[in-house]
């Protein structure tokens, strides 16, 4: 099979979603969906003992939440399957946010009870900055929720986009009988076990479903379908194609119900892997030479070996184990004899892959997230991975001074994932700690514990605005602790200012320092 043909039956997308939302437990259904797994487990499986797929690391087992991206791939139909679960709590968004740059797709998860949340707002705007492709389940109908017109108003209204309700619900709570499926023309009835009984209209009529459709809230629910049918917006797949409108599925993913309807019709529509932007100009996916990103590293994802795994999205070509590739940012070349796919912690070696995979390679400790690997005479870089600045600063330090050496491979290897962000201060060896918020130090103090034996005191800084420098205007004289003037891991110059008011007073006295914030840069170089 060519390279086009197998590229195109690649189908690479996230999972997003506020907390609590649904999100894991929708992965694990379609990990079930597609006979990966035997039995789904669920993310508060403390007492029951099994554990979401997806949830590998320790912590999220204990805490039952999801603290970092994982990534699984499956065959479905005639398709390959790549699915990128995503922390939902807000102090993880950038993990996230860069994941988001690895996919092609994006389904939305939105908890009928409670309709559009601040993380899931959040996240969207990425998706909408980036022109990504929006599906939306709304989850939990077998509980008492919104009304289902109110919630598209919602979706419409707030996140601005279009919506298409591919298909549609009989009731909700106790009185939850299925949903119509407009694509297929079937109504897909709620049995209450894991079974779905699935009818096509035409044989709705039949007497046998006459308890069914005699029913007041299934006649409710058929006369909002008719009137969706008449003067609802009509379904556009290129709008979809360009952000613009989401198709919308009713279900619940705890169940299951609504789930299989929901991927047959999503693994269809969803796009295949696009062009992709480069310092050499648009890649195609379907160009012979091999190239790809890494947008995420983890470490010690098997304790035992302590390892280290770069995660490449492929955007073009094919991928074959064993073969020499360039690293974009060194010209340096390596063989990548170590490759899996994955079922989030669980691996296999993967011989081949092609553009739209996730792929795992080994890292000898050289590669960086947003690093482009390529064959070919022609060495070029993706475009940078978005970057965000943390909000929150704390000194840190070991609290055995005899373990400094392991205290500094740890910070090394965890800074290296993109969870928390490392400085130092001017002229010292002091090591600052930068992260969105307090989760991300709960779970590096956990992982430096667990993974390298250290034990660390972490004195906080609080807030803290961060302001990059030109390197050339750097003046140690005018910085004290409440300015702090730091480092970044490349030695770029930044001060930590103390507040507001002490950045004012800056600018106001030294109208001449350019002061760079590298929120709004990024926000720009999403836009254009």
């Amino acid at each position: 099979m060519s390279i086009k043909e197998e590229m195109s039956k690649r189908r690479t997308f996230a999972i997003i979603s506020h907390p609590d939302a649904g999100k894991t437990t929708l992965t694990e259904k379609l990990l079930l969906t597609g006979n990966l797994i035997r039995s789904a487990g669920t993310v508060k499986g403390k007492k029951s003992g099994k554990f979401a797929t997806s949830d590998w690391m320790e912590i999220e087992k204990q805490r039952g939440i999801s603290v970092t991206s994982s990534v699984m791939n499956f065959p479905y139909r005639d398709y390959q399957v790549n699915i990128l679960d995503t922390p939902g709590h807000e102090d993880f968004s950038e993990d996230t946010y860069r994941t988001l740059t690895a996919v092609d797709s994006v389904v939305m998860i939105i908890d009928a009870t409670k309709g559009i949340e601040a993380q899931t707002l959040k996240l969207f705007k990425v998706c909408k900055m980036r022109g990504i492709p929006i599906f939306t389940f709304i989850n939990k109908m077998d509980r008492e929720g919104r009304d289902p017109f109110e919630l598209m108003e919602e979706i419409e209204d707030v996140l601005e986009i279009e919506t298409y309700p591919m298909t549609w619900p009989a009731g909700m709570g106790k009185r939850f009988l299925g949903v119509f499926d407009r694509n297929h023309e079937t109504f897909v009835r709620y049995t209450g076990n894991e079974t779905e009984d699935v009818i096509p209209y035409k044989e709705l009529e039949n007497s046998q479903y006459a308890e069914l459709t005699d029913d007041a809230t299934y006649q409710e629910s058929e006369e909002q379908l008719m009137l969706l049918d008449e003067a609802g917006e009509n379904f556009d797949r290129e709008k979809v194609m360009r952000g613009e409108q989401t198709p919308v599925f009713f279900g619940s993913a705890l169940a299951p119900f609504g789930v299989e309807a929901f991927f047959d019709t999503f693994i269809d529509m969803a796009p295949e892997p696009a062009p992709r932007r480069s310092t050499e100009g648009v890649v195609s996916p379907d160009d012979p030479e091999f190239s790809g990103f890494i947008f995420k590293i983890q470490a010690n994802m098997n304790p035992q070996h302590r390892d280290r795994v770069a995660f490449v999205r492929i955007c073009s070509g094919k991928f074959e184990r064993g073969m020499n590739v360039t690293l974009g940012r060194t010209g340096k070349t390596f063989k990548l004899a170590q490759s899996q796919q994955f079922v989030a912690s669980s691996r296999g070696t993967v011989e081949e892959a092609y553009a739209g995979d996730i792929i795992g390679i080994y890292d000898p400790n050289v590669y960086r997230i947003g690093d482009t690997i390529l064959t070919g005479k022609s060495v070029f870089e993706y475009d940078e991975l978005p970057q965000f600045p943390p909000e929150e600063f704390k000194k840190v330090t070991a609290k055995n001074v005899m373990k400094s050496k392991q205290f500094k491979k740890g910070i090394e290897q965890l800074v290296q994932e993109g969870a928390i962000q490392l400085f130092k201060r001017y002229r010292f060896e002091d090591y600052i700690l930068g992260a969105v918020g307090q989760l991300q130090y709960d779970v590096f103090e956990y992982r430096m514990k667990n993974e390298y034996n250290v034990e660390v005191d972490l004195q906080t800084l609080g807030e803290r605005i961060p302001r990059w420098l030109n390197p050339e205007q750097v003046n140690e004289a005018l910085f004290d602790e409440r300015n702090m003037l730091v480092q970044d891991r490349e030695g770029n110059p930044l001060v930590l200012f103390k507040n507001d008011f002490s950045l004012k007073w800056f600018k106001d006295n030294n109208p001449d320092i350019e002061l760079i914030d590298l929120f709004e840069v990024n926000q720009y170089d999403q836009q254009y």
